[in-house]
């Protein structure tokens, strides 16, 4: 009976000893986020058009603080960088309680970004805004744009974006702009 009490004694300080590690861990990994959400958000704060640069930071170190988000936001804003508010957005799209306006950052890659941009807005965004998207596209007079936006809806009138497209059998791919 001895000899059962001092194995579960064991098993017990085990258990105790393997959690206090992992909360260790944790408070570490919290610590080192906070590191580098600072950092972050000191370039971003500091340095003009330094938003896919932070980005890029923001998606090594794993996640950051909300202020981080907040601030990437605000520089791209700033410096209105269309490329960044299409990272961004994609990045919105995957993480959905970011305190981040992504309407805002739609609107900029649509007004200000290139067709290229908003070809990829169209088919990478869960529901884009179509009617934008097309107006912009169709007041460029690039045939080459037109003819690529058409055909995309042609096959997606309702413009669902890639992920709708891929879970109906159709293929094709998520377009990076960096």
């Amino acid at each position: 009976m001895n000899h059962q009490k001092i194995e579960s004694q064991t098993v017990h300080q085990e258990t105790e000893n393997k959690e206090a590690r992992e909360q260790q861990a944790l408070e570490l990994r919290r610590e080192r986020l906070k590191a580098e959400s600072a950092r972050i958000i000191d370039v971003a704060n500091t340095e003009p058009h330094s938003a896919l640069r932070c980005i890029h930071q923001l998606s090594v170190a794993g996640g950051a603080t909300e202020a981080t988000y907040l601030a990437i936001e605000q520089r791209i804003m700033t410096d209105q960088d269309p490329a960044g508010a299409y990272h961004l957005t994609l990045l919105a799209q995957s993480t959905l309680d970011l305190p981040i306006d992504v309407r805002q950052l739609v609107e900029l890659v649509i007004a200000e970004g290139d067709n290229q941009q908003r070809l990829a807005l169209l088919k990478n965004l869960r529901v884009p805004p179509v009617d934008m998207i097309k107006t912009q596209i169709l007041a460029s007079n690039d045939s080459d744009a037109i003819a690529h936006m058409n055909k995309y809806l042609q096959a997606n009138p309702q413009g669902h974006g890639s992920e709708h497209m891929l879970s109906s059998g159709q293929s094709d791919q998520i377009v990076p702009l960096s």
